[in-house]
């Protein structure tokens, strides 16, 4: 399993777990069709959608988790 971290980017993520879309989907963060989600790291991406970057990598690590 790869490690899931601030500097990683949308892009990146969803290349490694697609299935994470859902979660930030669910959250609000409709990045995962932006074409900015190549280069936005998910510590930019929260910062944009006032979501706190520890929250988040917490509700990603807990669904991984959990399949």
């Amino acid at each position: 399993m790869f490690r899931i971290n601030k500097d990683l980017t949308i892009g990146e993520l969803l290349d490694k777990a697609p299935e994470l879309a859902g979660v930030l989907n669910g959250i609000g963060m409709h990045c995962t069709g932006c074409p900015s989600a190549r280069a936005e790291t998910l510590e930019q991406a929260a910062a944009v959608h006032g979501i706190d970057i520890d929250d988040l990598i917490e509700d990603l690590k807990g669904f991984m988790e959990s399949m």
